[in-house]
């Protein structure tokens, strides 16, 4: 029974130090919002509302970096997604191209992620929301 206790100090000491050195990995860490190029123009202050809750956060430079968004491997995931999310819509950066897109995904429910939802419930949209999102984007010019 020592052994095993003692085996399982090892390895959560083991864990703790690899933690710990994992956090001098700078990547996801640089937190930048670039100035906005050429926003968005709503013309629906509720799909913009509603926008700003579930999609700012990886598809505008308005990101909210918690603090959370600080510690790795966290960080790292963070960063890979408000890259792709800025690489793929931006709002920030609006030229309408991915407009037909964005009903497909918000529709099936593949946006917002899993991964973001779970840290922030409020961005679950309901029918009613996503058809007002969807509705205004595409009205978008």
């Amino acid at each position: 029974m020592k052994k095993l206790f003692k085996g399982i100090l090892i390895i959560i000491g083991i864990a703790i130090v690899l933690f710990l050195l994992i956090q001098l990995v700078p990547y996801g860490r640089n937190h930048t919002n670039p100035a906005a190029v050429n926003p968005v123009a709503w013309n629906n202050a509720q799909a913009e509302a509603i926008a700003r809750r579930a999609c700012y956060d990886c598809h505008s430079n308005e990101t909210v970096w918690p603090w959370y968004s600080n510690i790795a491997p966290g960080s790292w995931l963070i960063q890979i997604d408000v890259d792709r999310g800025r690489r793929r819509l931006n709002f920030s950066d609006w030229n309408g191209r991915r407009s037909g897109e964005f009903a497909e995904v918000i529709q099936g429910g593949e946006m917002p992620p899993i991964q973001y939802i779970i840290l922030h419930p409020n961005a679950i949209l309901n029918q009613s929301e996503k058809d007002i999102l969807i509705q205004a984007v595409q009205s978008l010019p």
